[in-house]
């Protein structure tokens, strides 16, 4: 047989494998949710609100995988809670899959994510407990701010020294001075992976990760920024194992290197991992919740006005906030729910997969699909907020001025995927926010009308804008 026989049978297997796989991949996804075509190599990527067209359950294709898009609270519900098993697979995230070599076997990661929250839970009721920890990180805190004596600054590295810390607490057993090098280097690859994760090249390695791994751009720093991470953690996990003690658990690092030496050594690789990812997730989220909230506030000074009147009233201006004030504050409560709410900082949630075939809402969901769950269509859903677009603490409070919880708030995320760090994070906001304004009035460098609250950037998360304010003593 000459050579171009031989070629044209080569070619005609090829072309069969394909047609084949083709078909197959057609026969897999042949009863997904309605969507629009997508177009070659991009697919959905130039249309981004598709709800109103397919209502709240869609298909969206990112380049060429087709993704199954979650919109408002109902249909969240009914995925998130309802079928929370069903929907609880750990979806294509590569921006930390590029570090991590994927995502790991199902049974792994469960485990690892028990552990954690077991292991955090242990931490907050210590001698010590970490409510003590996060209101003595709160006089740490003001005193940063009282330095600034009334002048006009940025909050977001305070802010951000002070979430870590805790963090720090949880994972190495103690906080870090604000001065500390090898503390603001950490902070500083904490921000930019961030701001990265949420910037357009972002999203353009969301959409394309085989390809943008190999294209020069600012998105190839996020890898290199989880390294140096990596790179630290791993030191703190050297300086503990030398010093363990089995008796004596000081830490989150402790406790993980007494679980290795229960289970296989493949555990050792991921120690790593679940450790940047703890801090990564605890910093940054907080952090700007609470810079967005300074800004809402000052667009809003009547709603700092009955904040200052509440704490006031139940706290006074000597001693400091704790935990069981939040019962007697419905007003702070709600404000903290109402900016969480409205900040959005995480709008679409971490990526799931359908752990099995399943059937949902008369479509068939192949097993391993994924699952894009748009928690902020829930959080601004118009038939749970009767004023969802803008911000309105009322959305959280009875017609008697009680504190009304809304499940629509998704803000942690819902079911078995949901943000293992809720509590403390609630905690962390309810005490830093009364802290700052037990002891300062906020001033605005400009009419607060003229504020504009809307992010920065949206991707990963919520981007709130630059600014800068003054904090005067009261």
């Amino acid at each position: 047989m000459d050579f171009s026989g031989a070629l044209n049978i080569v070619l005609v297997l090829v072309a069969s494998c394909l047609l084949f796989l083709l078909a197959c991949r057609k026969k897999k996804f042949k009863n997904l949710p309605p969507g629009p075509t997508p177009l070659p190599f991009i697919g959905n990527m130039h249309q981004v609100d598709l709800s109103g067209t397919y209502g709240p359950m869609y298909t969206f294709h990112l380049g060429s995988r087709p993704c199954v898009v979650l919109s408002g609270y109902k249909v969240l519900k009914e995925a998130l809670i309802d079928k929370a098993e069903e929907f609880s697979g750990r979806g294509d995230f590569p921006a930390v899959q590029m570090w991590s070599n994927g995502n790991g076997e199902p049974c792994r990661w469960r485990s690892l994510r028990r552990f954690a929250i077991s292991t955090l839970k242990n931490f907050g009721m210590g001698k010590r407990s970490l409510e003590e920890r996060i209101k003595e990180e709160a006089q740490f805190l003001m005193a940063e701010f009282r330095k600034t004596q009334g002048k006009p600054f940025d909050p977001t590295f305070f802010l951000s020294c002070a979430g870590s810390n805790i963090i720090c607490t949880l994972v190495f057993g103690d906080r870090f001075e604000y001065t500390d090098k090898k503390f603001l280097t950490l902070l500083d690859l904490i921000n930019s992976n961030w701001k990265l994760m949420s910037s357009t090249w972002g999203q353009l390695l969301f959409t394309f990760p085989k390809i943008m791994r190999h294209v020069p751009g600012p998105h190839r720093l996020i890898y290199k920024n989880y390294l140096k991470l990596a790179e630290f953690v791993r030191e703190r996990i050297e300086m503990n194992r030398e010093t363990l003690d089995s008796n004596h658990m000081r830490d989150f690092i402790d406790c993980f290197l007494i679980k290795l030496q229960q289970v296989p050594p493949i555990y050792l690789r991921t120690m790593s991992k679940t450790t940047v990812n703890l801090f990564f997730a605890g910093t940054e989220t907080v952090s700007s919740t609470l810079r967005y909230g300074l800004r809402i506030l000052l667009r809003h000074p009547e709603v700092e006005e009955k904040l200052h009147e509440e704490i006031d009233r139940v706290i006074g201006p000597n001693r400091s906030p704790c935990m069981e004030d939040r019962s007697r504050m419905p007003y702070t409560d709600a404000v903290l729910h109402e900016i969480q709410r409205y900040a959005d900082i995480v709008p679409m949630g971490v990526p799931h997969t359908v752990t099995r075939d399943i059937e949902f809402r008369g479509y068939t969901l192949p097993k391993d699909l994924n699952i894009i769950p748009l928690l902020c269509t829930s959080q601004f859903d118009p038939t749970q907020f009767k004023n969802p677009n803008s911000f309105d603490p009322t959305h959280f409070l009875d017609e008697n001025g009680r504190f009304r919880k809304n499940d629509a708030l998704m803000a942690f995320s819902a079911g078995k995927r949901v943000c293992l760090g809720e509590s403390l994070a609630i905690m962390e906001l309810f005490i830093f926010l009364t802290s700052i304004l037990q002891s300062f009035n906020l001033k605005p460098l400009m009419d607060p009308k003229d504020i504009d609250i809307t992010p920065e950037s949206s991707g990963l998360g919520n981007i709130p804008r630059p600014y800068q304010f003054c904090l005067l003593p009261r």
